[in-house]
């Protein structure tokens, strides 16, 4: 099961975050010693939005959006490493995944009802 959460995690984020997507338009504001990037899909709707330090790692709470403005995962970074627990609306569940320096600890499944 890790596994599976794993791979969908890593292809998610990774996807989402890098995307090579032409149509993608992205929006960076100075905040601090921060960057607060928001990636727009093609229609205008928010893809996704988070923080990247000054080094250019991503830092500080990301949250990815479907292309009808559904949020589909929220979570954090630190110096470029998932920590701490993050939530994944996955086909109606709820996925909350925990990592410590971008290993996952636990994996715990909620269907759509249960509160967190």
């Amino acid at each position: 099961m890790r596994k599976y959460i794993l791979i969908l995690v890593v292809v998610f984020i990774g996807t989402q975050v890098y995307a090579q997507d032409t149509n993608v338009k992205v929006k960076h504001v100075q905040k601090g010693d921060l960057v607060e990037s928001t990636y727009f899909y093609a229609d205008g709707n928010i893809q996704q939005k988070g923080t990247f330090n000054k080094d250019g790692k991503l830092h500080g709470t990301w949250t990815s959006f479907d292309a009808i403005g559904n949020k589909v995962a929220v979570g954090k970074y630190e110096n470029g490493k998932k920590v701490g627990k993050w939530t994944f609306w996955v086909d109606g569940d709820v996925k909350q995944v925990s990592y410590v320096d971008s290993k996952i600890t636990r994996v715990t499944q909620k269907d759509k009802s249960s509160s967190l």
